[in-house]
């Protein structure tokens, strides 16, 4: 099922852990409308830069969210947040790029140099942090450009 022109909803529920686990990962209608609105986020990143989005997580059923060790109350659970690439870009591009086009995210994390957590709000009429972060074995702390 395709919930974007670019990204099917199979790409934001798709985890190897919940098949090892045999754990449900189908999200509520709730869960599936914010869902719909972390892909239209994604998919204006995908017009900056012209280029795939690869997702590595997006939603998380609360099951799925507790076997991984992450807290209860992330956003992937409410379907609210993706961690992805760019192919070919790197991720401080892609945060500087986020940032200046002043798309609207909740939070843009780069997480241990590996790929960016982005967030919508979690309710469609509650306005965007737009809070910028960087995480790795040092802690987490503000976003600097590094450019």
């Amino acid at each position: 099922m395709n919930i974007s022109p670019h990204f099917s909803l199979s790409e934001f529920t798709a985890s190897q852990t919940a098949v090892r686990r045999g754990i449900d990962n189908t999200p509520s209608p709730a869960a599936l409308e914010n869902i719909v609105r972390t892909a239209q986020l994604l998919e204006s990143v995908r017009e900056l830069f012209n280029k795939p989005i690869r997702i590595s997580s997006g939603f998380r059923s609360l099951n799925l969210n507790r076997a991984i060790g992450s807290k209860d109350n992330s956003q992937h659970v409410r379907g609210c947040a993706a961690d992805f690439t760019v192919i070919g870009v790197e991720l401080d591009e892609v945060m500087d790029c986020i940032i200046v086009n002043e798309l609207p995210y909740d939070q843009l994390i780069r997480e241990f140099n590996s790929w960016i957590h982005v967030s919508v709000p979690n309710m469609p009429w509650i306005a965007p942090r737009r809070e910028a972060l960087i995480i790795d074995k040092k802690g987490a702390r503000p976003w600097h450009s590094p450019y």
